[in-house]
């Protein structure tokens, strides 16, 4: 499994997250699996965003799409987005 790990800051929850979940079909049509939505706890306008994806080479695709890029000016991203592809390795035994 691949993942797709997005930061950046917003100006508004409310009006982020109505952009967001307008965008989930983009987010399949590139194969996203699902993921986890995170905010800060100490400053609840940063945002991360975990995503899972069937192929590293589907997530790489979604992140320079157009629509990512249109999405995050509509929901009111105040900062450019760190992003982190990553391959998952193994499970953590508790």
């Amino acid at each position: 499994m691949s993942y797709l790990i997005v930061r950046h800051t917003i100006e508004d929850y409310a009006k982020w997250k109505a952009v967001f979940d307008e965008h989930a079909t983009a987010r399949r049509e590139f194969d996203e699996q699902g993921g986890m939505l995170l905010r800060g706890a100490d400053n609840p306008n940063e945002i991360v965003a975990i995503t899972q994806w069937k192929e590293m080479a589907s997530a790489r695709a979604f992140a320079q799409s157009p629509s990512l890029r249109e999405a995050m000016a509509r929901a009111g991203v105040t900062s450019a987005p760190t992003l982190y592809f990553l391959e998952k390795v193994s499970d953590l035994q508790v």
